[in-house]
C-alpha cells in the first residue's frame, strides 16, 4: 500500500494571501466513478473538482498536465457538509449548512476566472437544480443504485427523496427524534438506511417508504458530539455498517455491523480510540475461494473506517483483525471515506483542511471480484424496482442505467455526454465535451489511461499484523510533501481528464507534437524573398481549415463501441484439439467478449474483442483514446499480455500471435497443438503451459527460445495436485507454484526441474520468511524469493502441533533452507537476494563454528589461486553478476567475528589481499 498526501489540495480562507491563507476543513471528499476527478466540500462555503492524476503520478503532477484544480463551485452560502457523485458520473449533488441541496452539471461554456477570485475553472460545472426541502443544515446525501432517488439529511430531522430523474421530492420522512447524521442505499434497491442522533438506524422500504426495522442496541451509549454518523451498505446487500456505535457500556468504540432481514448487530469492528464518524465499503465483493462460485458462504468485503483518533482502518470481513490501520496521517479527525471505482484506491478527508490517498495494490485486496459477480450476485434477492416514469428515457452506464428526460432540452441534454469505455474489463464512463457548432470542430476531451499509482511515502502507523506496508519513515515526515515516485500500474485504468480544458480553443492542433498556431495565415510562413517558402520548410498545409495533414492509424478513424464482458459459450469443437494427447489435462480460460492488458510503463493498452458470433476476433492497440492499429485473428483469444517490448495473443486453437508496439508480426505465428492454460511475460520473455502440460519460453527479441518445450508431468506427482500460479522471469526462467505448498522452476543447465520453495522449511527452518502468510505483504517489495516463500507461507493454523525433533533439527532445516535459497536466487537471477542469503548463511556457519562449511565456501568464492580468465573452464569469477571475491570480503569480516573461525578467517584475508595485489 502506497500513502500520498497532496499539499496543494486545500480548501483556503480567501479573505488572506496565498502566503497567510489558513487551510479550512474539508467535510466530503466522493470520486468520480471513473477515477478521473475527486470533489471536495469545505468551510469556504466551495465545492473545488481535483484532477486525480497529479495525485497519483509525481509526473503529472510536476507538469502540471492536466491542471491540478479542475472547478471551483460556489454557489452555496455556507459550509459544504457533503458532496456525491451520481452513479452515472454526470451529476454532482451537494449538501450545505445553508440547508439547500444543489445538482451540478457539466458546462463546457462555463470554463474560466471564478468571479471575484483569481482562480481559473478547467472545466465547467453549472448549477442544474436548487433543491429547497430542508429546514436545517444539510450533513448527508445519496444516490440510490442507477441514480432512480437522491435521499438528503440534516439537522432537522428529516429524510427527504428526491426523484432522481425529474429533482423533484417525492417524499418526507420525519420519524427520527434527532439530527440525521448518515443515508446509505442498498445496493439491490429495496432499501435505505438512516442514522441519527437520536441512537438510532432505521431501515425503510422504497416500495412505500414505510419503517422496515429500527436498530438501537449498538448506540445505546454512543456519544451524541459528532459531527457525522455515516454509515454504508455492503456491495453484497448482507451488511450495513454504522458508525458511532460502542461496547461494554460506551467504553469501548466500534462501528457496528448490521444484518440484513434479521436487522440485528452480533457483529463490531473494534480497535479505535475514539469515536467512529464514517464508514465506507469497497465497491467490489471478495471471493474468499476464486476458483469457487459466487455465493453467500464464498462472499466477503472489504469497509474503510476513519474515526475521530485521527486515523484509518481498513478490515475484510472474512477477519477478526483489520487489514491495515494508519496513524498520524492527519492532525484532527476524520470527516469522509471515498473509495475509487476500481476498489484500489481510498481516499480520505479530515476536518485539518487535508485530503489523503491510499493506493493498495490488487494482491493486498485478496480476491477482489469484477463488478459483474455483484450484478450476477444481487439477482439472487428477486428485487424488482418500480418503473421508469412515463417520458423518460434509458441512457445506459456503467452499472446500471440512468435516465435522461425524453422532455429534456437540447441545451440540458447537450452539456455532458457520458461514453462507456472499458477498462480491465469493466464498463467506466467517461466525460467527452460537446462538440463546438465551428465550422472546425473543436476537440473533445482527449482521455488518457492512468495507473493506478501512489507515492513510495509508505504508511508507517501499522497496527495490525496483517499490514501491507513496507517500514518507511514516519508519517509526520512526508505529511504535505510531492509526490516522489509511481507504483506499477494497477490492471484497471481509468480516464483522465484531459491536459487540455474542456472543448479547446482552435489554435491546439490535434497532435500534441506540433505546436504551432494554425490560425496564421500559409502566407505568413513564405519568406521576404519573392514571397516563396524556403526549400527547408516542409510543412504542408493543405487540409481545410489549414491544418497539417493527419498521420494514418490502422483503425484509428473508426469509433470504439464499448463491448460488454460476458463470458462465451463455445462449442465443443474447440476441445476436439487436444483430446486423447498425453499429459495432464489443465483448465482453459473461458472465453470473454473482452479482454485487456496495459502496456509495462505507459498508458497504452491491448485490447482484444472476441465475437459472439461466427465473425473473425479483433485485436486493437489504443493509446488513451487513438486505435493506433487492429488486426483480424480467425480464433478466439484465451489470454494477453503487454510488456514493454512486444504484444502476445493466445488463441483457442492452439497458436500464439506476437506483434512489437507498432503492429508488426515480431515472429512466425506460433503453433502449440493445444492451447494455453497459462500465459505470462516480461520484458522480452513469453512463456505458455498449455492445457496438455506443456511448457514453452521465448526470447522475442533474439527469436529464441530459452530451452526446448519440458513436459510439467514430474511436478503433479499426485492426481490431487494443481497449478496454482505460473509466471515467467526476464532471464526466461519459469516459476510454478502448486497446492502441495512447492514453487518449482526449470534450470536450463541441469535439464531438470528443481525446488525453489518448499513449505517443507517451515517446520524448522528460522529463515523461512512464509511463516505467516502476511509475511508476503511485508516482503513484497524485497525480490522474487520472499515473494515465493510469502505465497506459500503457513498459518499458526496450519502448523502441526509440537511433537518431538531429532537433535540438530532447526539447524539442519535452516542450513538446508538457505542452501536452497542460495541456488534459486541464482536460478532467478535475483542478485540482491542472493548476496542477503549468502550473508545469512556465513554467520549461521560462523554462529555454529561449522569449519569445513566454512572453508568450503571460502574456497569456492575465491576459486584456483591464479585464475585467468579463460584458461580456466571450472569456475566463473562471478555470480549473477557479483564479483564472487568482492562476495568473498563480506563473508570473511562475518567469519572473523566467530569465536571459533577467527584464525580461519584472518589466513584467507591476507591470501584474497595478496592475490588482488599479483592482479
Amino acid at each position: 500500500m502506497h500513502f500520498t498526501k497532496p499539499a496543494w489540495v486545500a480548501h483556503k480562507d480567501a479573505a488572506k494571501s496565498d502566503a497567510n491563507a489558513k487551510r479550512l476543513s474539508i467535510f466530503s471528499v466522493h470520486v468520480h466513478p471513473d477515477g478521473s476527478r475527486i470533489a471536495t466540500g469545505g468551510l469556504d462555503a466551495k465545492i473545488r473538482i481535483w484532477s486525480t492524476k497529479p495525485i497519483l503520478n509525481p509526473a503529472s503532477e510536476l507538469s502540471n498536465k492536466p491542471p491540478k484544480s479542475l472547478c471551483t463551485l460556489t454557489m452555496h452560502t455556507g459550509p459544504v457538509l457533503v458532496v456525491r457523485w451520481a452513479h452515472s458520473g454526470r451529476w454532482l449533488a451537494s449538501g450545505s449548512d445553508d440547508e439547500i441541496v444543489m445538482i451540478w452539471d457539466l458546462d463546457p461554456n462555463a470554463r474560466g476566472k471564478v468571479w471575484g477570485s483569481d482562480e481559473v475553472n478547467v472545466e465547467g460545472w453549472k448549477p442544474l437544480k436548487r433543491l429547497p426541502g430542508h429546514e436545517s443544515d444539510v450533513t448527508d446525501v445519496a444516490w440510490s443504485p442507477g441514480d432512480r432517488y437522491l435521499a438528503s439529511v440534516g439537522l432537522d430531522s428529516q429524510v427527504i427523496i428526491w426523484c432522481g430523474y425529474t429533482l423533484e421530492r417525492i417524499r418526507k420522512l420525519d420519524q427520527h427524534q434527532g439530527f440525521v447524521k448518515g443515508v446509505c442505499w442498498d445496493p439491490v434497491g429495496e432499501f435505505l438506511a438512516t442514522q441519527s442522533d437520536d441512537r438510532s438506524v432505521k431501515i425503510w422500504r422504497t416500495t412505500d417508504w414505510s419503517l422496515e426495522a429500527e436498530v438501537t442496541k449498538p448506540f445505546e451509549d454512543s456519544p451524541g458530539s459528532t459531527f457525522f454518523r455515516r454509515l454504508s451498505w455492503s456491495p453484497d446487500g448482507a451488511h450495513i455498517t454504522a458508525s458511532n456505535a460502542t461496547n461494554n457500556k460506551g467504553f469501548v468504540f466500534v462501528a457496528a455491523v448490521i444484518t440484513r432481514n434479521t436487522w440485528t448487530s452480533e457483529i463490531s469492528l473494534v480497535g479505535h480510540e475514539n469515536t467512529v464518524e464514517v464508514a465506507t465499503y469497497n465497491p467490489h465483493i471478495f471471493l474468499r475461494n476464486m476458483n469457487a462460485p459466487v455465493a453467500t458462504a464464498n462472499i466477503c468485503s472489504v469497509v474503510a473506517l476513519g474515526a475521530d483518533d485521527r486515523s484509518v482502518s481498513v478490515w475484510q470481513t472474512k477477519s477478526a483483525r483489520p487489514i491495515i490501520v494508519v496513524k498520524e496521517v492527519f492532525d484532527r479527525q476524520i470527516m469522509d471515506l471515498s473509495w475509487s471505482w476500481d476498489g484500489l484506491t481510498l481516499y480520505a478527508a479530515s476536518s485539518d483542511g487535508t485530503i489523503a490517498a491510499f493506493n493498495f495494490e490488487p494482491e493486498e485486496l485478496e480476491g477482489i471480484a469484477p463488478h459483474s459477480a455483484q450484478e450476477q450476485y444481487l439477482t439472487k434477492f428477486g428485487f424488482t424496482p418500480p418503473p421508469v416514469p412515463e417520458g423518460y428515457s434509458h441512457v445506459d452506464t456503467k452499472e446500471t442505467s440512468q435516465v435522461t428526460p425524453a422532455k429534456a432540452t437540447q441545451e440540458q441534454a447537450q452539456p455532458a455526454v457520458f461514453s462507456q469505455v472499458n477498462g480491465g474489463g469493466e464498463k467506466i464512463n467517461m466525460l467527452v465535451a460537446k462538440r463546438s457548432n465551428k465550422k472546425r470542430a473543436n476537440l473533445t476531451t482527449q482521455v488518457g489511461n492512468v495507473p493506478s499509482a501512489g507515492t513510495s511515502a509508505a504508511v508507517n502507523g501499522i497496527a495490525s499484523p496483517t499490514a501491507a506496508v513496507a517500514k518507511r519513515a514516519p508519517l509526520t515526515q512526508v505529511r504535505d510533501v510531492p509526490l516522489t515516485s509511481v507504483r506499477a500500474k494497477s490492471p484497471t485504468a481509468f480516464p483522465l481528464p484531459s491536459e487540455q480544458p474542456f472543448d479547446a480553443p482552435d489554435s491546439w492542433s490535434r497532435h500534441a507534437d506540433v505546436k504551432m498556431d494554425l490560425d496564421v495565415p500559409i502566407d505568413a510562413l513564405n519568406t521576404s524573398t519573392g514571397g516563396k517558402r524556403k526549400a527547408s520548410a516542409v510543412i504542408d498545409l493543405t487540409d481545410e481549415g489549414g491544418r497539417p495533414p493527419k498521420a494514418r492509424t490502422l483503425g484509428g478513424d473508426r469509433v470504439r463501441e464499448p463491448v460488454p464482458v460476458k463470458e462465451i459459450a463455445m462449442a465443443e469443437a474447440g476441445t476436439v484439439l487436444w483430446a486423447g494427447q498425453a499429459g495432464p489435462s489443465l483448465p482453459v480460460p473461458a472465453v470473454l467478449t473482452l479482454l485487456t492488458a496495459d502496456v509495462e510503463g505507459t498508458d497504452d493498452v491491448l485490447e482484444v474483442r472476441n465475437p459472439e458470433d461466427d465473425g473473425p476476433t479483433e485485436v486493437m492497440f489504443v493509446s488513451g483514446k487513438q486505435t493506433q492499429w487492429l488486426d483480424y485473428l480467425p480464433s478466439p483469444a484465451l489470454a494477453i499480455k503487454a510488456t514493454s517490448y512486444f504484444c502476445a495473443v493466445a488463441l483457442l486453437d492452439g497458436s500464439v500471435v506476437v506483434y512489437s508496439h507498432t503492429g508488426r508480426r515480431l515472429i512466425p505465428s506460433l503453433t502449440l497443438g493445444a492451447p494455453c492454460s497459462y500465459m505470462d511475460a516480461t520484458k522480452h520473455a513469453l512463456l505458455i503451459l498449455t492445457s496438455t502440460g506443456q511448457l514453452y519460453s521465448w526470447n522475442i527479441r533474439k527469436q529464441s527460445s530459452f530451452f526446448p518445450p519440458v513436459p510439467i508431468s514430474p511436478l503433479l506427482s499426485s492426481p490431487n495436485h494443481t497449478v496454482v500460479s505460473v509466471t515467467v522471469r526476464p532471464n526466461g526462467v519459469p516459476l510454478i507454484n502448486t497446492s502441495n505448498g512447492v514453487s518449482y522452476s526449470y534450470d536450463p543447465t541441469l535439464l531438470t526441474w528443481v525446488k525453489v520453495a518448499d513449505r517443507w522449511w517451515a517446520e524448522g527452518s528460522e529463515v523461512w520468511q512464509g511463516r505467516q502468510r502476511q509475511a508476503n505483504n511485508q516482503t513484497a517489495g524485497r525480490g522474487i524469493m520472499s515473494s515465493v516463500e510469502g505465497s506459500i507461507g503457513v498459518t499458526a493454523e496450519e502448523t502441526p502441533p509440537d511433537k518431538q525433533r531429532p537433535a540438530w533439527w532447526n539447524t539442519a532445516l535452516t542450513l538446508g533452507h538457505l542452501e536452497t535459497r542460495l541456488n534459486a536466487s541464482r536460478l532467478l537471477d535475483s542478485p540482491q537476494e542472493y548476496k542477503q542469503a549468502l550473508l545469512v548463511y556465513a554467520k549461521r556457519i560462523a554462529d555454529e563454528g561449522f569449519r569445513a562449511k566454512a572453508e568450503e565456501l571460502i574456497k569456492e568464492l575465491f576459486g584456483p589461486v591464479y585464475f585467468r580468465p579463460g584458461r580456466e573452464d571450472s569456475w566463473s569469477p562471478s555470480v549473477i553478476g557479483l564479483s564472487k571475491r568482492d562476495l568473498l570480503k563480506d563473508v570473511l569480516s562475518i567469519f572473523a567475528r566467530s569465536k571459533t573461525l577467527t584464525k580461519l578467517a584472518m589466513d584467507w584475508q591476507d591470501t584474497l589481499k595478496k592475490a588482488s595485489n599479483d592482479e
